[in-house]
């Protein structure tokens, strides 16, 4: 038995071999753990860790009762994990490695002032084209899908609608979702600020605790927003109530100024004092 003496000079070499780089390293591999717990919560892999778990109880079960069959079938599916992961984990894998490039560090802003002023613009007159026709769709009870691309390119979905690459009105909005409109029962797509394609199809969310009220075009936006970190709008066709889906989730009862404000918080640039210094030095010094 280890003495307290002994166990004290243990815990003092220990921690005088301590660089500050162990630290640092603690701290990282703290955080990624982190992350990664919060990650499988808010997404279905929480369940699929559960399923995993059940799994490896199962093993030390045969094993303790010299179950054969059972124990070389384990055996076999656990010298092939990596493997399984990587397919059963693929929609949660690239959903985060999509969220790692969309980190700063890939947000350098090398570009002009003039570049990004022009696309300021333009992001406020499709802001203010959308604020101006969802209320007129709301009230009557027209159903629209809005998607607003931001870093996540869309192409693969815009391959299945019409493109328009067209300046956004609340006429031309209104047009689109028309009852009888070919392209009324997809989603809009915005692109840079400009309605760029309309009847694309989205992919439907796999989240199986969204309300048996919401419907086609609810899951829709949900699942856009689970694969992309595009903002969707949508309006209900049923009782005119606007949502919006942004990373994963949905909020709901939005009204024209609810709905200008989260999309100027969202798409447009905060305005600082140091949006005087080039765009490299921004980026560095956020």
């Amino acid at each position: 038995m280890i003495s307290f003496s002994d166990a004290w000079l243990n815990l003092v070499n220990v921690v005088k071999s301590f660089r500050p780089t162990d630290v640092l390293d603690i701290l990282i591999t703290s955080f990624l753990v982190y992350k990664l717990i919060t990650w499988a919560k808010v997404t279905r892999t929480g369940q699929l860790v559960k399923g995993l778990l059940a799994l490896i109880v199962a093993y030390f079960l045969a094993d303790w009762m010299q179950l054969q069959t059972m124990k070389y079938a384990m055996q076999y599916l656990f010298s092939n994990g990596l493997i399984l992961l990587a397919v059963i984990f693929q929609p949660e894998l690239r959903t985060a490695l999509e969220r790692v490039g969309r980190s700063r560090i890939s947000q350098l802003e090398l570009f002009s002032h003039q570049e990004e002023k022009s696309a300021d613009q333009q992001w406020r007159a499709a802001i203010s084209a959308i604020c101006e026709a969802a209320p007129v769709l709301s009230r009557q009870k027209t159903g629209a899908l809005m998607v607003i691309e931001r870093k996540s390119r869309l192409g693969e979905i815009i391959k299945t609608g019409t493109i328009i690459d067209s300046v956004p009105s609340m006429e031309l909005i209104g047009n689109i979702f028309f009852h009888n409109s070919p392209l009324h029962d997809g989603a809009m797509i915005l692109r840079d600020g400009k309605l760029y394609a309309a009847g694309c199809f989205l992919p439907l969310s796999d989240n199986y605790d969204i309300s048996k009220q919401l419907g086609t075009r609810h899951r829709a936006a949900l699942g856009m927003s689970e694969n992309s970190d595009a903002l969707v709008i949508v309006v209900s066709e049923e009782n005119g109530v606007i949502s919006v889906a942004l990373e994963g989730k949905l909020t709901r009862g939005y009204d024209a100024e609810m709905l200008r404000e989260l999309l100027e918080k969202t798409l447009l640039p905060e305005k600082k004092s140091e949006d005087k210094k080039p765009g490299f030095w921004r980026a560095i010094t956020k």
